[in-house]
């Protein structure tokens, strides 16, 4: 008999509809699970058992069959209070912290039905581009434990390349969704600027972070992305959500279903940090960015090159706002989170805390940012957004490599040198946080395997709102590839 972690995320919301699979059960089977396999690969920072149980069985009680994720298991990133559980935001800072309250993420997806079975790992305050942290074990690559899953969303893309989720929500700042999906083997959907309510970038500086899907399948992160964008009426405020027209409202899902349509697809491997850093993409992965161009032509899409002009400011506007955002990093003041503004604390101008070098450099560097400085970072990633959506306009998606460099070892990353571990994220994911600041959408999807048996993904950057045209091409590809069938040997 198929166990249900190996159907789609769909395909089991189908069996408990039919009522035959109970919801107690389904999340009794992840929690066997993670019992079974977080020891090894750090997914999860906590998990909650008899919470999600007792849960688990309101839903099957009380909660309509209507709601869009209904009975299915999820897992909060470590960034998302939760009222009650203990939620560390990945930092030796905030080991012991229970919030009194529930940020909106995982309230919405509560609010849709779904389980959470506890918090998954991230690096501190979500800062890197791995998932490597003093305050727990590091998150581990189902495909080779030895590597990286990649950051920040890198527990949540272990557990469900592992079989210990069914999908996972993520957030985005600058790549925290796509890195580890390509470098875990599955799709990651960076959402539009304001299209996830409840973590929309609107209101963020930069308008970097955003949340969406982590999936197996295109399907299922369409399937998620709905359920985290909520419905009018729901305890999210969608005042600022994105509306756009023929893509309201999701069915996202139905774009991903049907994954029809022809376009035209730009071919690029430009990135705004090649002006101060050294970009070399990775043989294999140029050559599944080949393969996957001659994919897109022979399901008759029209492909051409696509190309950015130079933006020799992007490099240090972008760090700038980076460092502005750990600034307001607040330690020791109670229920607080990452995003909440430092104010009256003059005093640890330059303490940090406990904090691990990068989030300190960070923090301190932020800190004694002018404010001209970063009005001038600000307004020279405005121009970046422009440019990027001007360069990019003639085509209906642009593909690019979503990694410049297959998965990294763990502690790879230079765990003194502040500066040189920035420098190695940006050559390893050079092409993720342009597409932030930029505010466009944006998809990975696992194309390909190195000869050594790691997952390859390429990214697909869509026009603003264009959601529905990344799902659909995306399941194009997946028809082809079959990517959902692949699993790290873990997985048994």
């Amino acid at each position: 008999m198929t166990s249900p972690h190996e159907l789609s995320a769909l395909d089991q919301y189908r069996l408990l509809q039919r009522r035959e699979l109970g919801v107690v059960e389904l999340t009794r089977h992840y929690l066997d699970r993670i019992s079974s396999g977080n020891a090894q690969l750090g997914a999860f920072f906590t998990v909650t058992p008899e919470l999600a149980l007792q849960r688990a069985q309101q839903v099957e009680e009380a909660v309509p069959r209507s709601t869009r994720l209904w009975g299915l298991p999820f897992a909060d990133k470590d960034l998302w209070r939760r009222q009650g559980v203990r939620t560390t935001f990945g930092s030796r800072a905030f080991a012991d912290h229970v919030p009194e309250t529930t940020d909106e993420i995982p309230r919405v997806l509560d609010e849709a039905g779904a389980i959470s079975l506890g918090k998954t790992a991230t690096p501190e305050f979500g800062m890197t581009s791995h998932s490597e942290t003093a305050i727990a074990p590091p998150a581990r690559n189902p495909w080779n434990i030895e590597l990286s899953p990649g950051g920040s969303s890198g527990g949540a893309a272990a557990a469900v390349a592992a079989g210990l989720l069914p999908f996972a929500p993520g957030s985005d700042g600058g790549g925290s969704i796509r890195i580890p999906a390509a470098a875990c083997g599955l799709v990651g959907l960076k959402p539009s600027r304001g299209r996830v309510p409840g973590l929309s970038g609107i209101d963020a500086l930069g308008g970097l972070p955003v949340a969406g899907p982590i999936a197996r399948s295109v399907g299922d992160a369409a399937f998620l992305l709905d359920g985290m964008i909520g419905r009018r009426g729901s305890v999210v405020d969608d005042h600022y959500a994105l509306r756009a027209p023929a893509q309201d409202d999701g069915d996202f899902l139905g774009f991903a279903i049907r994954g029809e349509g022809r376009f035209q697809i730009g071919v690029s491997t430009d990135s705004p940090w090649s002006a101060s850093h050294d970009i070399v993409i990775d043989p294999e992965i140029t050559a599944a960015l080949n393969d996957t161009v001659a994919l897109l032509s022979d399901l008759g899409h029209g492909i051409d090159d696509a190309s950015l002009e130079p933006m020799p400011g992007y490099g240090s506007a972008f760090t700038a706002v980076w460092q502005a955002g750990a600034a307001q990093i607040r330690l020791g003041a109670g229920d607080i989170g990452a995003g909440d503004i430092a104010a009256g604390d003059e005093g640890e101008q330059d303490a940090d805390g406990g904090l691990e070098p990068l989030t300190s450099w960070l923090r301190r560097r932020g800190r004694r940012l002018t404010a001209v400085q970063l009005a001038g970072a600000l307004a020279e990633l405005f121009r970046v957004e422009r440019a990027v959506i001007a360069g990019f306009a003639g085509f209906d998606a642009v593909l690019t490599p979503t990694l410049a460099q297959l998965p990294r070892p763990i502690g790879w990353y230079d765990a003194v040198d502040a500066e040189r571990n920035f420098s190695q994220q940006v050559e390893y994911s050079p092409f993720t946080s342009f597409v932030n600041a930029s505010g466009l959408p944006a998809i990975t999807l696992p194309v390909a395997m190195s000869e050594s048996g790691l997952p390859i993904g390429m990214q697909l950057i869509g026009r603003p709102g264009g959601e529905g045209t990344l799902l659909s091409i995306g399941r194009q590809l997946e028809r082809r590839l079959r990517w959902e069938r692949r699993h790290p040997p873990i997985w048994t």
